[in-house]
């Protein structure tokens, strides 16, 4: 069975976007390219929502992006990536599919055996998509980047979410920025 993972960067007062979407509050220096790198070198199917995907679509592969970080930008351009949208009419990223209708059947059929075979997901960003997904239980793993800023505002990473999430502990590393990265996956129930 396929796994999905979600990757995300938030605040220590739990939001994953500033108002109007700033992430300028982010701290992502050399450890954690290295480590973003290394993650991409799973070749995990990335997932994202379409704000998501707009963003990451309109940086990683510019001639910026490419140059300032390289290898991050080869492993996104190269990835499988699936763009869930209900409003974009077509994609243009390379190696980018979308889909519009039923994410939450389309996530269970990947994830399942009977999917046949296939790689595994990483959801980046897409805050709602998480909140989906985290309600049906089809998340195997957080992965959370957390920064040591609070922005007493924005968009909390589990916004609307309507049952408890009981998640234990699985790993913890300490970047030199002061980022820490939590990593949990969802207890048996």
């Amino acid at each position: 069975m396929r796994t999905l993972t979600v990757f995300n960067f938030i605040t220590l007062d739990g939001y994953f976007k500033g108002p109007n979407g700033d992430i300028s509050w982010h701290r992502h220096g050399a450890e954690e390219n290295e480590y973003a790198a290394e993650g991409l070198k799973s070749e995990s199917t990335l997932l994202f929502g379409r704000v998501t995907y707009e963003m990451m679509a309109n940086y990683w592969p510019t001639p910026n992006a490419i140059k300032n970080d390289p290898i991050v930008a080869e492993g996104m351009n190269n990835a499988d990536k699936i763009v869930f949208s209900r409003t974009l009419k077509k994609v243009e990223w390379n190696n980018t599919r979308l889909l519009k209708d039923n994410i939450v059947e389309e996530i269970k059929k990947m994830k399942s055996a009977s999917g046949g075979p296939g790689k595994d997901m990483t959801l980046l960003g897409s805050g709602s998509i998480v909140t989906q997904f985290a309600e049906q239980g089809l998340i195997d793993e957080y992965q959370f980047m957390v920064d040591p800023v609070a922005i007493g505002n924005g968009t909390p990473i589990f916004k609307d979410i309507k049952h408890k999430l009981d998640l234990k502990l699985t790993m913890t590393r300490t970047f030199k920025s002061g980022v820490v990265l939590l990593c949990y996956q969802p207890m048996e129930k």
